[in-house]
């Protein structure tokens, strides 16, 4: 049978949790949220599928308490959450929201009523509508309003956060929104992608700076990594694999902890990068805390001469794929992490901020099978054992995601959750990977009790 049972060989300290964010769960129409960009990118035709918009969601407004508990009868230590900047600031910046702050102090004090870890993200992609309509993350502007929103969020929160990301997965924000259009706010410019590519950097710095004034502590930022291999030994394939892998992995590592860019992604971005640029990368590589790594699948890339600026494109392999495509790849997530401590952060704690995938869930008999997630979720957790038992920092795992949610671009179609939504009634039916889950959480206490 199906089960987790690697978790109970992990050391005591390591902190299991599940994840989630804010825009995919909460309901925009709640609580007097103000507008988004993916509100905006959800009235585009053909954006999002089948016409799906976030405005009710889960519902998580209305249903956190009973989530919450979904969380803590699992047995989980930790729960990922991400803060809504639209929902805190309708505007961006300036009136705030009484009813935003309302809920995330309610949040708060149920997330440690249940005794589990705070892992707050702040910015998990909901950019305030009237910012993107300025520009968004194409100025300046946008990463020192964001400061701002940091300022509130330490102010009014700060004492309850266990740990704190500033940014989940800027590639996404950058590229996938910028370049290829898949993302809010839809764009396909290279010049948009060359400035939002550094200016989501740049805010992750000035949201760090606002934090560390604050005494903030426990503070790091995600990014989402992917191991990326060429088709083949072709010449052209591996310049094209190459190419890509310093745009979805070498830009944020090489600023992050370099403090610079890739110079040949840089001569295709020339003259679009922000002017004195350079001057923000030394901001940008002050040190985090920890890194947060999101890993779903490797990318297997090709030479493509019609691509117009990097000869790249993603093919498909012949592994086993998930309900979104995406191969089962769980020897990438290890090498992904020893490219990531050995070529930049040695001793720095690593988080698995996110790891999890997309299934065909169904109810029958008021039961979910989902056995499948359950070996995904079994093959890569064997891989962070392993590498833990080397001694290399990995401090935690969490399972994306706790709910079925809107994912993004593909609205309601893909479900990643361990628990079942019911959208039409917004009802919860934990699946077997849950139970997997809890069973094996459970007898790992039961284990550590008995040894002391």
């Amino acid at each position: 049978m199906t089960n987790l049972n690697i978790i109970e060989s992990f050391p005591k300290d390591f902190i299991f949790g599940t994840a989630t964010s804010s825009y995919q769960i909460e309901g925009q129409k709640y609580g007097n949220c103000g507008l988004s960009n993916w509100d905006t990118f959800s009235k585009k035709t053909g954006a999002i599928a089948n016409n799906d918009t976030a405005s009710e969601a889960c519902a998580h407004i209305l249903n956190f308490e009973r989530d919450l508990d979904l969380v803590k009868e699992c047995g989980f230590k930790g729960y990922r959450f991400s803060f809504s900047w639209p929902r805190l600031l309708p505007n961006g910046k300036g009136e705030i929201n009484d009813d935003g702050i309302s809920f995330y102090d309610k949040l708060l004090d149920c997330i440690l009523e249940r005794e589990l870890l705070p892992f707050a993200t702040l910015y998990h992609w909901d950019l305030p509508k009237i910012l993107d309509d300025q520009g968004g993350w194409q100025k300046r502007d946008t990463a020192n309003w964001f400061a701002d929103y940091t300022d509130l969020i330490a102010k009014k929160f700060g004492d309850r956060l266990h740990s704190v990301a500033t940014i989940n997965e800027p590639w996404c924000v950058s590229w996938l929104g910028h370049y290829w259009g898949e993302h809010a706010p839809g764009l396909k410019s290279l010049e948009a992608t060359a400035k939002s590519m550094h200016f989501i950097l740049l805010a992750h710095a000035k949201s760090l700076e606002v934090l560390r004034d604050h005494k903030q502590k426990n503070l790091g930022i995600v990014l989402n990594k992917s191991l990326v291999q060429p088709l083949n030994s072709q010449k052209k394939n591996l310049e094209a694999s190459k190419a890509y892998n310093d745009i979805h992995n070498l830009w944020f590592d090489e600023a992050i902890f370099k403090g610079k860019y890739p110079d040949n992604i840089l001569k295709i971005f020339d003259f679009h990068m922000p002017k004195n640029f350079q001057d923000d990368l030394k901001l940008i590589s002050k040190k985090i805390d920890w890194l947060g790594i999101n890993y779903y699948t490797r990318s297997l890339v090709s030479h493509d001469r019609k691509e117009r600026n990097f000869n790249f494109k993603i093919v498909n392999g012949s592994l086993p794929k998930t309900n979104m495509g995406w191969e089962i790849f769980p020897e990438g997530l290890s090498l992904v992490l020893l490219n990531t401590i050995n070529n930049y952060s040695k001793d720095l704690p690593i988080h698995i901020t996110e790891n999890g995938m997309a299934n065909n869930d169904f109810i029958s008999n008021e039961e979910v099978n989902d056995d499948l997630r359950t070996d995904f979720f079994s093959s890569h957790l064997k891989e962070i054992y392993n590498l833990v038992q080397e001694g290399f920092p990995i401090k935690s795992y969490f399972a994306w995601s706790l709910l079925d949610n809107f994912e993004w671009s593909y609205g309601y179609n893909k479900r990643f959750g361990l628990v079942y939504v019911d959208y039409k009634n917004q009802k919860r039916l934990p699946k077997s990977s849950w139970h997997q889950f809890k069973k094996a959480l459970l007898n790992k206490k039961m284990k550590e009790t008995n040894e002391y």
